[in-house]
């Protein structure tokens, strides 16, 4: 049962359970930290602690400009003053959990001055691989194949990137008190964090000599003690799907950016295996353990064999008998591996865990294969592409090395039983209902059906003028996207960034088209662009928002959770509309779903989803009543395509326009006032 309430205003919130405490601390923190009253927060608000109050599950949509922070995280510390248990707050992205901790809280806490509330403790958690390991530092850890921990140049005895990086880290990992790889400033690149870091299967747990200065199991300590604890949606699939318990006890959950809730719990629970995987294990094995490795290469080969020639598609039936031969001699492998390699466990060999570790993902993994129904689960092969200087990106071939991946078709079955059962939960995000339906979010997350529990629904609005503050321009004259981008996009982007002078947010659908962009506009124009993976995420928006004429280019972990209000972000491009690749098997899976059932496998699945993303990316744009600015899409299949309407009208309401000049003559005035202030 569910039920879609209406927004009460004024003294009608206070009547609400448990709302008025929430209400008048709200009030307090605002009035002393200089704000504003917003009515859309205040409706959160209370609504929120009514949740708490009632145990009722909670879905709340709240515009950009709400305050949804503030919204949920007053009531959470009312209601964690008499709870024994604490609450846990889970963002999708590090970045707005990064936001959440070193912004929102500290102001909020703050502002509490001498309020009994203002003792409340809060804890951030993360996974663990977002930690620096000491004991890997200090060289308990083998170096991982194929990277060496310094690149030295033999005449000069200089560093190169990788190991001036590392210098730094180690010095850094003497002086941090967190371990907190965002709390490095500036950052390092991936390659860098992965030499002083361990996933959570390579950790030696409690064997681990240096057990006690950790910092994962330190964060761990904390979160245990503490009112509200701040992680992600990863760990809280991991805490409620997979039996791990990395999160404290708790039984209330507050999601935020829950819109990506069913994809990160599908991404928690999709598992993949290719030979070249199986045969680095068996490598490992023979490096690190006296156990026999040949069975697991031999397993290795076989799989290849059996792949060999097979397409890069769903597996609708699931497993051919030949590849389901060969997924069973891997699994028997790895399991005899596992019994040869447990002998000696009580000595900490980091060596050891590693191979371990990939030994249960391997034996694992081919299990769920073997036991995989079609029904609810999907199988398909893939191959990984490549990109050629001059040709663009080459799709792989059937003799390319093909990874075997396996996911279910719909998680609602999973979060019904590990996140709903027995907890209160609230989910909120800007996105949540598509025109004034919930019901598409609360269909993949569990909440509708048979046996489904009781839920409401609430939209608070926001309270920005968006046909003032913005301009949409649909790119209508560009060519229809193929793969990557394309040249005329890239000329475009330079177009905007120059009219603009910075300030740009380049929002794309791939790796490779933000790092193709990037060089493009670095050879083009003297503007500092930033590109994801350069350097941390946090360290990137830092200097996003400090440099009013920077740019940021990057992918999806960009297209929410990044707050740059003011002149720092004027500018807004996405490359193309963000539909599921069409070979996803996923999609393609779940369409076919939505067929059988007479509906629309499209405007179901790949419209909604492109639809949610491109509103996360749009509210970028618009983040206080003084924001001015432009949204760019160039995919002219926005203008031109019947599914264009449907996407524009998900979009905040902009002032939408097609022509090229009136944009740019846009950015330039707006450039002036930002040099001018």
């Amino acid at each position: 049962m569910s039920e879609i309430v209406s927004a009460p205003t004024g003294q009608e919130l206070e009547t609400l359970p448990g709302a008025k405490p929430a209400l008048e601390l709200l009030d307090t923190v605002v009035e002393r930290s200089g704000g504003q009253k917003r009515d859309g927060q205040r409706t959160m608000a209370a609504h929120v602690a009514r949740s708490l109050e009632t145990e009722k599950h909670l879905l709340v949509q709240a515009g950009t400009g709400t305050g949804k922070s503030l919204g949920y995280l007053v009531p959470a510390i009312v209601s964690a003053q008499h709870s024994e248990k604490p609450i846990i707050v889970a963002t999708a992205t590090l970045a707005l959990q990064s936001q959440i901790v070193h912004r929102d809280i500290p102001r909020l806490l703050e502002a509490l001055g001498d309020q009994p509330e203002h003792e409340t403790d809060v804890a951030i958690l993360k996974g663990r691989n977002n930690y620096a390991c000491l004991h890997k530092v200090e060289g308990g850890y083998p170096e991982d194949d194929g990277d060496t921990l310094f690149e030295m140049d033999a005449a000069t005895g200089a560093t190169g990137k990788l190991g001036e990086e590392i210098l730094r880290l180690r010095s850094w990992v003497q002086t941090t008190d967190t371990g907190d790889r965002d709390e490095l400033l500036p950052g390092v690149s991936d390659r860098a964090w992965r030499q002083v870091s361990v996933t959570a299967s390579e950790c030696l747990g409690r064997k681990c000599p240096l057990i006690e200065e950790c910092f994962s199991e330190n964060a761990r300590t904390q979160a245990a003690d503490a009112d509200i604890v701040i992680t992600n949606h990863a760990l809280l699939a991991i805490n409620a799907f997979e039996g791990v318990n990395v999160l404290p006890e708790h039984e209330v959950v507050i999601i935020d950016e829950a819109h990506e809730l069913a994809d990160r719990v599908t991404g928690a629970v999709t598992g993949g295996l290719s030979p070249l995987m199986v045969s680095k294990v068996a490598r490992s094995i023979r490096k690190h353990t006296t156990a026999d490795h040949k069975a697991l290469e031999q397993a290795a080969l076989k799989l290849d064999d059996a792949l060999n020639g097979v397409p890069a598609e769903l597996m609708a039936r699931g497993l051919p008998d030949r590849v389901a031969a060969a997924m069973e001699q891997v699994r028997d492998a790895a399991r005899s591996a596992l019994t040869d390699t447990k002998a000696g466990e009580k000595d900490a060999d980091a060596g050891r865990q590693m191979t371990r570790a990939s030994l249960t993902e391997v034996h694992d993994t081919a299990e769920k294969m073997l036991q995989a129904d079609p029904q609810h689960q999907v199988i398909w092969v893939s191959r990984q592409g490549s990109w050629e200087p001059g040709r663009g990106y080459v799709a792989a071939s059937d003799d390319d090395p093909a990874t075997l991946n396996i996911a279910p078709i719909s998680v609602a079955g999973y979060l019904r039983e590990g996140l709903f059962d027995g907890r209160t939960v609230v989910l909120t995000s800007a996105t949540l209902a598509l025109g004034e339906s919930f019901e598409a979010t609360a269909g993949a997350l569990g909440l509708m059906g048979s046996g489904a529990p009781r839920w409401d629904a609430i939209d608070v609005g926001s309270p920005f003028n968006y046909p003032k503050q913005g301009v949409l321009y649909l790119a209508s004259d560009l060519p229809k996207p193929g793969r990557g981008v394309s040249t005329e996009q890239l000329d475009r982007i330079v177009e905007l960034v120059v009219a603009s002078g910075g300030g740009a947010l380049g929002l794309f659908s791939s790796k490779r088209g933000a790092e193709l962009a990037a060089e493009y506009v670095r050879e083009r124009t003297d503007l500092n662009i930033l590109l994801q993976g350069e350097s941390s995420l946090r360290a990137l928006v830092k200097e996003f928002v400090e440099d009013t004429n920077s740019c940021l280019f990057g992918t999806m972990s960009l297209w929410q959770g990044v707050d740059a209000p003011g002149d720092s972000c004027r500018l807004v491009i996405m490359d193309r509309i963000p539909f599921p690749r069409p070979d996803d098997p996923l999609s393609q899976a779940r369409s076919r779903a939505v067929a059988q059932n007479g509906g629309n496998g499209f405007m179901a699945v790949s419209a909604t989803h492109a639809a949610v993303r491109m509103a996360q990316g749009a509210g970028r744009l618009v983040r206080s009543v003084n924001d001015r600015g432009v949204v760019a899409v160039l995919d002219s299949r926005i203008a031109t395509q019947r599914y264009g309407s449907y996407l524009v009208k998900t979009l905040p309401p902009f002032w939408v326009t097609q022509n090229k000049d009136v944009v740019l003559g846009a950015l330039e005035r707006l450039a002036q006032t930002v040099e001018t202030h």
